[in-house]
């Protein structure tokens, strides 16, 4: 899908800008994946390690002409033929757009978090529902403040269905990605160590990872586990749970009955609505299995 340049600079704030006529289709946030400058805009994040303002002249050089950048430098006067938007926040601009872009979706979305297995679990469920809808979903492991945007952006006018992960390192991080998935199916993986000295408790993180779910339609997790039952209950998601259970309980819908590990792979039986049934996955590991 493309956006004229004056509808980008609309979706920041900007107005009274005169921009030079262009279509955007590609968000870009790494100057050396140029394939398509004329349809380019580059947002000149900058982080710990990098400033993307430092590439704008060499991706001028290569026909980029719109940039999303946090301050004005005099060589680039010389670009008279280019686009600049000048924001106070690169990192929050490349979100607007992208949450702007979500939300004129009216179709489900799942969104997938937890400590491990979410690109595991996004990847099978791809592969399941690919020959039923036209889906749109995260690549590789692209769950981080930018690559979730960049994720969200591949959406068009084809996709039924969006699959996206969200990982986050850090307390205040899962509002800005929820705001940009907007799922509308949450699917809560585990909670575990992983990436937890961002955190003061595991209770922290596991409040901060429900906030993905805030306007999901369903949440799928596991029935049995203390801290996701309290959490669920502080952010009052409770009811909109739909779990399963090692233990048969009578509020999950998905009873595991046995689980038996071998070499290199585990067979699972389980018994969902009434019907049991069995399935075998190539992985021996608990998060795995979980």
């Amino acid at each position: 899908m493309k956006y004229h340049i004056n509808e980008i600079a609309s979706i920041l704030g900007l107005k009274n800008l005169e921009l030079k006529d262009s279509s955007i289709s590609i968000l870009l946030t790494d100057s050396r994946q140029v394939f398509f400058p004329d349809e380019t805009i580059f947002f000149a994040i900058r982080t710990k390690n990098n400033d993307g303002h430092k590439y704008i002249s060499d991706l001028y050089n290569k026909q980029v002409r719109n940039f999303v950048v946090d301050t004005i430098l005099p060589e680039w006067d010389e670009y008279t033929d280019a686009n600049f938007l000048p924001v106070p926040d690169t990192l929050e601009a490349l979100q607007k757009v992208a949450a702007f872009h979500r939300k004129r979706f009216n179709i489900p979305v799942i969104g997938i978090t937890g400590s491990n297995g979410k690109t595991i679990v996004k990847e099978w469920l791809y592969q399941i529902l690919q020959s039923t809808f036209k889906i749109t979903h995260s690549p590789r492991s692209y769950n981080s403040q930018i690559g979730v945007p960049l994720s969200v952006w591949q959406m068009d006018e084809h996709t039924e269905l969006g699959i996206f992960e969200a990982g986050i390192s850090q307390p205040d991080e899962m509002s800005k990605l929820e705001n940009i998935i907007y799922p509308t199916i949450g699917v809560l993986t585990n909670i575990g160590q992983a990436h937890q000295e961002g955190f003061k408790s595991m209770k922290q993180k596991c409040l901060e990872k429900l906030e993905l779910f805030i306007h999901c339609d369903v949440i799928i997790c596991e029935e049995e586990n203390a801290l996701i039952d309290e959490c669920m209950e502080i952010a009052c998601l409770s009811q909109k749970r739909l779990t399963w259970s090692r233990k048969g309980s009578d509020r999950s819908p998905l009873h595991i009955m046995k689980i038996n590990k071998q070499n290199t792979t585990t067979s699972i039986d389980f018994e969902i609505l009434g019907f049991e049934s069995q399935l075998t996955i190539p992985f021996t590991d608990e998060a795995s299995i979980e």
